[in-house]
């Protein structure tokens, strides 16, 4: 398999042999050049805890006991003196304990029929089994004694000795508990070690570089794959097959990827169904401003109430066409995603009941009319632009179809978690057929004779409440009117 320099698989493979390489060395070092000191201080340290472990039950009746299994268990050479250096008790790893007493011939029993020269043999036998203080003992109990210190340690190249003032049992006064080790040489251990650590070593190398190399194929494998799937998002060719399974966070990134390309392919359509539905509408207008504009130059422009009328047309046009780019860029933009929308808390009843107000304003002098019926102090999540267009276009949707009365109705209610706004128009209602595809772009723009600006209002009426979490629906009956409801969560 060719392998590239800078790739995901070649660089996991080569930081994992540099991992294990990092390891052996550091390995390598502990066990070999740094382990006869990491063993002197392990073996001090213990030997330490071991003496103040003594010390701390010197005065116990089982304090011979407990110093011959220390020193067994911990290979320790224990003696125990007073001040003026006389032995009162040692043990060592091999032997038991042996307490020092004033011997004499009749010391040892002769009830065996030994004559007194066997009684002396007996004697010499004791002695000699006895062990004398080391020869540096003189340095310890010198120091204790003239420093005054409670305790005492020093190293040589081949023991460690430590000395301390205690309270033995079955004396008066202060004793002195000395406690030495061998500092052994782990020359020839380390012998054995580095023969180990070799064999370790080239075993632990090949199994890693297998090892690293699998791994690393079988991570480059799916990221290969993802950096496929990724050169053609959003286009219609996209590869959506990936082998899920070898990890989560990969697995996770297809998803994204796979979402990220349907949202790519809906931009892309939604622009192409842009210019398809728009480009006419866009184009009236336009034809209407150029031949107003055109009947204005040729004919009226000496009759000047003919020219006013002609303006004021223009001026419609020109204001539906801004109205009309205005609809496209809103919804554009809250289909894409790209309009902040950090919500605050809001007064939805104050809302409503201003959006209310401006189209009074708006009517005042003409046949339309509208009701609300509006409770106080209902608070919601959302942002007020956001809410207010939603508010406005469906009251303003309302006003297109309703009868001849020109009457609309505006009610805003809740219950103990949800707030609801809902807009009554008066006029023919709309078929059952059309209920499920009214909140459509375009669709209550074609279907129904063209009668909003650009048929796109209910539609940034559902992506509006969407984007704060509500829910937007219509109740409708031939003949009888349409609802329009928006529900919201309370806060």
């Amino acid at each position: 398999m060719k392998l590239r320099a800078k790739s995901f698989k070649t660089k996991l493979w080569l930081y994992f042999m540099l991992f294990a390489a990092i390891i052996f060395t550091v390995l390598w070092l502990l066990q070999t050049v740094f382990l006869q000191s990491f063993y002197n201080r392990m073996l001090i340290d213990n030997t330490k805890k071991t003496a103040e472990m003594i010390a701390e039950n010197s005065n116990s009746e089982d304090i011979t006991s407990i110093i011959d299994s220390a020193s067994v268990k911990n290979s320790l050479l224990v003696y125990v003196t007073d001040t003026d250096g006389e032995l009162l008790y040692f043990a060592d790893e091999y032997k038991g304990g042996h307490k020092r007493e004033h011997l004499s011939d009749n010391t040892i029993s002769s009830d065996s029929g030994e004559n007194t020269n066997g009684n002396r043999i007996k004697k010499r036998h004791y002695l000699e089994s006895f062990r004398n203080l080391p020869y540096d003992f003189e340095i310890v109990l010198q120091r204790l004694n003239d420093s005054g210190d409670t305790q005492f340690e020093y190293t040589t190249e081949n023991f460690y000795n430590y000395g301390t003032y205690i309270d033995y049992y079955g004396t008066d006064g202060k004793s002195i508990l000395y406690v030495q080790t061998t500092l052994d040489p782990v020359g020839a251990a380390v012998s054995i070690i580095r023969f180990q650590l070799i064999w370790v070593t080239l075993f632990s190398l090949i199994a890693g570089f297998i090892l690293a190399w699998f791994i690393a194929k079988s991570f480059g494998r799916p990221v290969a794959q993802l950096s496929e799937k990724a050169k053609y998002l959003g286009e219609s060719n996209y590869p959506e097959e990936f082998q899920e399974g070898f990890c989560t966070e990969l697995d996770d990134l297809s998803r994204k990827l796979d979402k990220t390309s349907d949202k790519l392919i809906e931009v892309r359509n939604f622009q192409t169904e842009l210019l398809a539905n728009v480009s006419h509408d866009l184009r009236t207008p336009l034809t209407m401003i150029k031949g107003y504009a055109e009947l204005i130059g040729d004919t009226s422009w000496d009759d000047e109430e003919q020219c006013k009328a002609d303006i004021a047309v223009i001026i419609r046009e020109a204001d539906r066409l801004t109205e009309l780019v205005n609809e496209i860029l809103e919804y554009s933009e809250l289909k894409t995603g790209d309009i902040p929308h950090n919500s605050e808390r809001l007064n939805l009843s104050e809302l409503t009941a201003r959006v209310c107000r401006n189209f009074e304003d708006l009517y005042r002098g003409k046949e339309e009319t509208i009701e609300t019926h509006i409770e106080n102090s209902i608070y919601v999540n959302g942002t007020v632009n956001r809410l207010e267009r939603a508010v406005y276009n469906l009251i303003d949707n309302a006003f297109r179809y309703t009868d001849k009365s020109r009457r609309v109705t505006v009610r805003l209610t809740s219950d103990a978690s949800r707030a609801k706004i809902e807009v009554t128009d008066y006029g023919q209602g709309i078929p059952k057929s059309e209920l499920e595809n009214i909140w459509e772009r375009y669709y209550t723009f074609r279907q129904r004779k063209g009668r909003g600006v650009s048929g796109l209002g209910l539609a940034i009426v559902r992506q509006t409440v969407d984007m704060f979490g509500g829910k937007c629906y219509v109740l409708s009956e031939e003949g009888k009117g349409s609802t329009f409801c928006i529900e919201l969560d309370k806060c």
